[in-house]
């Protein structure tokens, strides 16, 4: 399958990717074993660009990749997150509808600042299970998401200190890239 460089990262990317959303259970469920054998028949297939989120199942897909991705050679794929999100434990009969079929029992707070990051990323490590991860897309930042007056306290918290977290991540080889995950473009030309 065909590589592209991620920027002037040393990361290639196969052209075609695996986005995480349906193994999180996105619009309807996904049981583990269909999540498993979904992710083989990508691997077998080539693909080596591998793309989930906290958001995906509130953590069931990072979960499940890293289940999936704990005996490959870590070289031999690229494996991209979120941040922005946070997840706090609530009983079951209070997890948001956010489209998502069987989630894991969170709720979610949006958070963009510099501990509001660094957090996510701790809290990614631990579900994946991986010792590295090598792209960070801040996720859904943008009216679309937030409407236009907390899009922009969002934006402020991004620039006042998520920057320099994603920043700070980067040059110390936490990750190599990091980049804006949304669904509008708006945001990007802000």
């Amino acid at each position: 399958m065909k590589k592209r460089c991620v920027g002037s990262t040393a990361l290639e990317i196969t052209e075609v990717s695996f986005g995480g959303a349906a193994v999180g259970g996105l619009y309807r469920a996904c049981p583990r074993e269909a999540a498993m054998q979904t992710l083989q028949v990508a691997w077998d297939t080539g693909l080596r660009y591998f793309d989930t989120a906290p958001f995906y199942g509130f953590g069931l897909s990072e979960r499940r990749f890293g289940d999936f991705l704990r005996d490959k050679p870590r070289d031999s794929y690229v494996l991209s997150t979120k941040v922005g999100r946070l997840f706090r434990p609530v009983p079951e009969d209070q997890v948001p509808d956010h489209s998502y079929v069987d989630p894991l029992p969170f709720a979610l707070d949006y958070d963009y600042s510099y501990d509001g990051i660094m957090r996510s990323v701790e809290f990614s490590y631990a579900r994946l299970g991986l010792n590295r991860i090598d792209i960070l897309f801040v996720h859904d930042i943008g009216v679309y998401t937030h409407g236009v007056e907390k899009t922009k306290l969002h934006f402020r918290q991004l620039m006042d200190g998520g920057l320099k977290a994603l920043e700070q991540l980067k040059s110390s080889k936490v990750i190599s890239a990091y980049g804006l995950g949304v669904n509008e473009v708006q945001i990007c030309l802000d």
